[in-house]
């Protein structure tokens, strides 16, 4: 098989630009891109990694955190599909992904640590947990770093617009006539933020719209599961005067809500209004159909990687915060009232 030097020779370019056209950099023209393209066919030419590495300085790897300290792990389907949109995206650029766990660290190791050991170009990292000291280290560090659903003014996030979500679900509700509408907040924790956010603009809406909040109708934190909905839902049933509607802050915990109900004799959404956040594919398949208000999780997936590549090529650390809209996504578990 040819060299890249040979290669280089046969196009009539310097084997930096047959590299370029190689690793996908943008700045070859059409025209020599397609010569050196077809060369490369010709000559079955295959650039191994380590041929790459000492050219381009990278070893086109990506490094991977999943930090949560809520328990559920990557079995959230939200944060499934933005992994999935993580490793499309990465494809494209010619990286690959190596994913880091607190299990598979080097000994006494943080994060940071192994990735810098396994010699990654970056590290996204998708965070529930804001007062980590390992993800403030990162953070801190001059090290290429994006974070998916935590904000940070010192590096690159990515994000939903969760607090206009939150007020898009209470006005929308509003609008069907409810005003007793009650809150399941996504955790307890207040450095977690995306549940803190939708918790402001649940306030937010209700402050807007005019109406009283109840501090009842703000329930224990659902964990952002099944059955932390479900208990979360039997709270504010107990209530002597029960919310007619309730905005819940992830679609799993809202389908635990919708048990309860059930499960107390009540129907949704005749007797009890039910809006989500999330829409995962399960959303239109519960019974009701669930109503929600949808995350973009390709999009975020798909700019978490365009911004951490963006960092790696500039070697410079970027503060750009990225904030993905949502949308509401009309089902069957929301009805008007008089």
């Amino acid at each position: 098989m040819s060299t890249i030097y040979e290669i280089a020779k046969k196009a009539g370019v310097s084997p930096t630009t047959v590299s370029k056209v190689i690793n996908n950099y943008p700045d070859v023209s059409e025209k020599t891109r397609s010569k050196i393209k077809k060369i490369l066919n010709d000559e079955n030419f295959y650039p191994n990694s380590q041929a790459q590495t000492l050219i381009t300085k990278k070893t086109w790897t990506l490094g991977i955190v999943y930090y949560e300290n809520l328990g559920f792990g990557l079995n959230h389907p939200f944060f499934a599909n933005v992994i999935e949109s993580f490793k499309r995206q990465a494809d494209k650029y010619g990286y690959s992904l190596l994913f880091g766990s607190i299990n598979n660290r080097l000994r006494n190791n943080t994060f940071l640590e192994y990735f810098k050991h396994k010699n990654v170009d970056g590290i996204a990292v998708i965070c529930t947990a804001d007062n980590d000291e390992e993800i403030s280290e990162m953070i801190d560090s001059d090290f290429p770093i994006v974070l998916v659903d935590k904000y940070s003014n010192k590096t690159a996030s990515v994000g939903s617009n969760h607090f206009e979500g939150s007020r898009i679900a209470v006005k929308y509700l509003h609008e069907l006539g409810h005003t007793r509408i009650a809150h399941i907040p996504g955790s307890d924790d207040e450095n977690n933020w995306p549940s803190s956010e939708r918790k402001s603009g649940y306030k937010k809406a209700m402050e807007e719209l005019g109406l009283k909040i109840n501090a009842r109708y703000i329930a224990s934190s659902g964990n952002y599961d099944v059955k932390g909905g479900y208990n979360s839902m039997k709270e504010l049933l107990s209530l002597e005067r029960r919310p007619t509607a309730v905005f819940v802050a992830s679609d799993k915990m809202a389908i635990g809500a919708i048990d309860a109900i059930k499960d107390a004799g009540l129907r949704v959404p005749e007797d009890i209004s039910i809006i989500g956040f999330d829409d995962i594919e399960l959303a239109q398949y519960v019974t009701p159909k669930l109503t929600t208000i949808k995350q973009d999780g390709e999009l975020i997936g798909k700019t978490a990687i365009d911004l951490l590549v963006k960092e790696i090529d500039s070697k410079t650390k970027i503060a750009e915060n990225v904030i993905v809209p949502v949308e509401l996504i009309e089902r069957e578990s929301c009805k008007r009232i008089k």
